[in-house]
């Protein structure tokens, strides 16, 4: 069998995969818009369409998904990588080895992906696109929106008011935000005014046992199993006040707990999870927490990862300084022709580092993420190395939150 006739054959099998993904999808909602098009990162119980594919020899194997993982670099047509690693268990494990993360090779792959840091050279480029009615924001991967081109959608979140706060809550699907979900990820947390945010991931990063934010209402055995009873705080973003209403842009600065400052040093490395725990890790990990923490009050149950997991000094984001334009007479930053309209809500994001960091100049200077508006609700956000698509998304949703005391 040619190699053509092989990857022709994985396209045809795209149905028969669609009702085993991890997330618990659907096989009718495989083609839906709504729903992320990124493989399931844990093997599947059910093995699909054993026999042939089940029994190739292992070179075979590793050189099939080899040469396709080679061919297949781009979205929709990278989705054939996705369906090698949902044949059977064999081909999972040797889809899993070849795959790299996308530091290494830029890409996303899996639903982990999303989790893990980008690429150290260049940004991975997705935009936004914003829905008043429903109050949603949905991540799509690529470089703008196309009428012709349907867009790979990566992750979506939903604004939801409360009487003192504003919690955006993410997840992997634009269909299904609750909590108990398996597509759920994590939510990002405003205060009364705007000006802190929190943000909370549904499980502990590259794989360490942390204990969370202790305001529960219920013991653990009230809830479902499959909502997560804690929530890791993974970062802190604070708007500074703008009380004499100055002109000028939005100052924020973002603490982001686990991520150390060296990993932006000469050789440093940030966290990168492999996987997304199961029901059972998860519990495992909540009841190594309590172990951890016992007799502790409190204050101490709600610090942060890196107070109670790490000694190690946390990356601290800020703005880029904006230039003043005398001709336009306005703020202006070089985006690069990824940002085409003014907004308050534009900005670019830096690593915050002193000379006893040892971080280089070059490194200094490299912007991490950025966002922009482009048209009416539709914004880019490019983002690399340390921060996570996770992570970006849920920064650049806390600039759509309403901010009287910024501005």
């Amino acid at each position: 069998m040619s190699f053509k006739s092989i990857v022709r054959e994985l396209r045809e099998m795209r149905d028969g995969i669609g009702s085993v993904s991890r997330r618990g999808v659907e096989g009718k909602h495989w083609r839906s818009r709504t729903r992320s098009h990124i493989a399931p990162d844990v093997a599947v119980c059910e093995p699909v369409e054993q026999g042939k594919w089940a029994n190739l020899p292992p070179e075979l194997l590793l050189d099939i998904v080899r040469r396709v993982e080679e061919s297949e670099t781009s979205w929709p047509a990278r989705s054939v990588v996705v369906y090698c690693g949902s044949v059977c268990k064999s081909w999972r494990d040797i889809t899993k080895e070849i795959v790299k993360t996308p530091e290494v090779c830029g890409r996303l792959t899996f639903p982990i992906s999303l989790k893990q840091p980008g690429p150290r050279d260049s940004p991975i480029q997705c935009f936004i696109r914003r829905d008043r009615a429903t109050s949603t924001y949905l991540l799509y991967f690529g470089l703008t929106p196309s009428e012709n081109k349907r867009a790979k959608l990566l992750l979506a979140a939903k604004k939801i008011r409360r009487a003192t706060s504003t919690d955006f809550v993410i997840s992997l699907l634009a269909d299904d935000f609750s909590k108990s979900s398996n597509t759920y990820l994590g939510k990002l947390r405003s205060n009364f005014l705007g000006t802190k945010f929190v943000i909370y991931d549904s499980q502990p990063p590259n794989d360490v046992v942390v204990q969370s934010n202790s305001s529960q209402r219920f013991h653990t055995k009230q809830v479902s199993p499959k909502q997560p009873p804690f929530k890791y705080s993974i970062a802190t973003i604070t708007y500074e006040l703008n009380v004499l209403r100055t002109r000028g842009p939005r100052r924020m600065q973002c603490i982001m707990h686990t991520i150390p400052i060296s990993s932006v040093q000469e050789g440093g490395t940030a966290p990168t999870p492999t996987s997304f725990l199961s029901s059972d890790e998860k519990r495992s990990c909540v009841a190594k927490g309590k172990e951890a923490v016992k007799g502790c009050n409190a204050s101490i149950l709600s610090s942060s990862l890196a107070t109670m997991q790490s000694c190690e000094e946390p990356m601290v984001l800020k703005n880029k300084a904006p230039r003043w334009h005398e001709q336009l007479q306005c703020w202006c930053l070089n985006f690069k022709g990824r940002v085409t309209v003014a907004s308050v809500k534009n900005f670019q994001l830096v690593a915050a580092v002193d000379p006893s960091h040892n971080v280089s100049v070059a490194e200094q200077e490299k912007v991490i993420l950025q966002f922009g508006k482009i048209g009416k609700d539709i914004f880019t956000m490019d983002y690399r190395y340390p921060l996570s698509a996770f992570q970006a998304f849920a920064l650049c949703l806390s600039s759509f939150d309403t901010k009287p005391a910024c501005e």
